[in-house]
């Protein structure tokens, strides 16, 4: 499987479900009779990251991947006061932009050294850094945001945060 396969289809699919854990927050602030851009500011732990920056980095992580593998400067992460409107409009471009992507563009990407910004002189092979780093980050954070909306009573399940599964016929 190519670091393509194994990578931007996943990070499509989750990006997918973030208007869908929006969709299920904003329907619970409604019920419950508050205004949902407080979620934004919830957080599992008192030095972890809130909601927001967890799905900043969510929509984030895609695109720098993207330039990474390509040996391009990554974009600068956006960590502002996005509302969950602004949050869902750049996870829809961000899933646009990801789904123009193909395989062949990261043909040579697994040997490719990927240097690390957090760890100057230091570097990954493209390969271990996309499944040792990349997809573990992404989905910790994923995770995280996921985590923080159960945490606050929203009403979220497994099938909304891995989303529709491509079933068959037996």
């Amino acid at each position: 499987m190519s670091l393509y396969d194994s990578s931007f289809p996943q990070m499509a699919r989750m990006l997918g479900q973030v208007p869908v854990w929006f969709d299920k927050a904003e329907a619970y602030a409604e019920q419950k009779k508050f205004n949902p851009e407080e979620l934004l500011t919830a957080r599992l732990a008192p030095d972890q990251w809130p909601l927001r920056r967890q799905v900043q980095v969510v929509i984030a992580w895609p695109l720098r991947l993207r330039a990474v593998l390509l040996g391009e400067e990554p974009p600068k992460p956006e960590t502002g006061d996005e509302t969950i409107k602004d949050l869902r409009a750049r996870a829809g471009r961000t899933l646009e932009q990801v789904k123009t992507l193909g395989p062949e563009q990261f043909q040579g990407a697994e040997d490719r050294t990927i240097p690390l910004a957090f760890m100057p002189g230091k570097g990954m092979r493209g390969a271990d850094f996309v499944f040792q780093f990349a997809l573990p980050n992404f989905y910790f954070h994923a995770t995280t945001a996921y985590s923080i909306l159960r945490h606050n009573g929203i009403d979220v399940g497994k099938l909304d945060f891995i989303g529709a599964l491509d079933l068959r016929d037996l």
